[in-house]
C-alpha cells in the first residue's frame, strides 16, 4: 500500500501541468518524504479551477467520531472495493481527485531483510495518482476538512518485483485524457486499472536509517543508497 510519498514540485509546475489556477496567498509544500500517518496537507486537483490542499486520510461527511482514528484506516482505497466500502462508495462518482507525486516509497522483502526503495516517472516528472476526497465538519471545533485518498491497484511486473508481499500500487492516470475523463467522473475505473499497469516506473533503494528517522524530509532520503548485487537484474 502507498503510506509514504513524495511532492517537490511547485505549485506553478501543478497548475501548469493540470492546467489549473494557483490560488491566492498559497505557498509551495515541499516532501522529500512524507508519512501519510502524520496526514500532511498536500497539493490536489479537483475538478475545481484551483489547485486544492487537503489533508491524506479520507474523513467521510457522516464520521462523528474520532478524526484521527478513521484517517490513519482511510490513507489508502483499494480500487476493488471502493464502491462496496462505506467510506468510499458515495464518492466513486462524484468526489475524484489527483494526487500530484514526484514519486513514493515502498518496501521490499528479502527473506527477513526489509529494504525501502524510492520509485519514480521514468518518462515525466510528476505522477498523476488517482484518488477520493471528501468534505467533513469537526462536531466540536467546528472545523471544515477537506481529505484524500490514494486509490491502489494490483502491483504491475516492476512493482511486483519491490512491494512482494502485497503487491500493490498506487492507480496512476496516464495521460491528459484520461485525467481529464478521471476528474470529469466519465471514465470506467476498468479501463483506468488496465491502463495503469502499463506506467513506466524507475527505483532505487534507499538509505534504510535516514527514512525511518525523524529528519526524514531531506533531499538525501529519495537518492540511491546502496543496491545490492542479487537486485541488479530486477530492473
Amino acid at each position: 500500500m502507498c503510506y509514504s510519498n513524495s511532492s517537490t514540485s511547485k505549485n506553478l509546475d501543478l497548475a501548469r501541468k493540470f492546467k489549473k489556477k494557483i490560488p491566492e496567498n498559497s505557498t509551495d509544500i515541499t516532501y522529500y518524504h512524507s508519512s501519510g500517518f502524520s496526514h500532511p496537507l498536500w497539493p490536489i486537483v479537483t475538478s475545481s479551477e484551483e489547485i486544492q490542499f487537503m489533508n491524506w486520510g479520507l474523513i467521510p461527511n457522516w464520521y462523528k467520531g474520532d478524526f484521527l482514528e478513521i484517517a490513519a484506516k482511510t490513507l489508502n482505497c483499494r480500487t476493488e472495493t471502493a464502491d462496496t466500502r462505506s467510506s468510499f462508495k458515495h464518492l466513486i462518482n462524484s468526489r475524484r481527485c489527483i494526487i500530484p507525486s514526484s514519486g513514493f516509497f515502498e518496501w521490499q522483502h528479502l527473506g527477513k531483510e526489509k529494504i525501502p526503495f524510492f520509485i519514480y516517472p521514468r518518462e515525466t516528472d510528476i505522477l498523476s495518482m488517482a484518488g477520493l476526497w471528501d468534505t467533513s465538519v469537526n462536531l466540536v471545533t467546528g472545523e471544515v476538512n477537506q481529505t484524500f485518498t490514494i486509490l491502489t491497484t494490483e502491483a504491475n511486473d516492476f512493482m511486483g518485483k519491490i512491494h512482494n508481499t502485497k503487491k500493490r500500487m498506487p492507480l496512476f492516470l496516464n495521460s491528459d485524457n484520461q485525467i481529464s475523463e478521471w476528474l470529469s467522473n466519465c471514465s470506467n475505473i476498468s479501463h483506468i486499472i488496465k491502463s495503469s499497469q502499463q506506467t513506466l516506473l524507475l527505483a532505487h533503494e534507499v538509505n534504510k536509517n535516514l527514512l525511518l528517522s525523524s529528519q526524514s524530509n531531506v533531499p538525501e532520503v529519495n537518492q540511491p543508497f546502496q543496491l545490492m548485487p542479487n537486485q541488479l537484474s530486477l530492473f
